[in-house]
């Protein structure tokens, strides 16, 4: 059986600044939501934008850029993979569903990319842009020796 591709695309801005926090054996974890903007004509004919918003994660030396870096309206470009995660809800009981881009490639745009020196991970180029990759780790990170629960980790 062939394998399957999984990977994402996306460019848009910051819906709110990102909630950063850290697991217990001292992961760095990034949350926050984009927005894409796609264009299309409505029944009269006229062009209307379309938003949608999109969930997303990061982890370790790339959750630490957009701890530093991104807040909300950033423009950014991203790389990572689909994944939908699976709970029972504790209140109700019922089965809850998140869908989210796990990040593996982060890409600063726009003017506040500039805005300091340069990064180990990624320096700034004149176009004021910044790349921020994954490690493998934080792509697939080993959690059993580091001591996380089920509560910790966002998928």
């Amino acid at each position: 059986m062939a394998k399957g591709v999984n990977k994402v695309l996306l460019l848009g801005n910051v819906g709110k600044d990102p909630e950063i926090r850290s697991t217990a054996g001292g992961m760095t974890v990034a949350s926050f939501s984009l927005a894409t903007a796609d264009r299309q004509k409505d029944a009269q004919g006229n062009w209307a934008d379309k938003t949608e918003w999109h969930n997303l994660v990061c982890f370790q030396r790339t959750a630490e850029v957009v701890r530093d870096y991104v807040k909300k309206g950033t423009q950014i470009f991203v790389e990572g993979k689909i994944q939908t995660r699976s709970w029972d809800d504790k209140t109700s009981g019922e089965k809850k569903y998140k869908t989210e881009i796990l990040v593996n490639e982060l890409t600063l745009l726009g003017g506040g990319a500039g805005k300091t020196g340069g990064e180990s991970s990624g320096g700034y180029s004149k176009s004021n842009t910044a790349s921020y990759a994954s490690t493998p780790a934080a792509s697939a990170p080993n959690y059993e020796d580091q001591g996380i629960t089920d509560d910790d980790i966002p998928f």
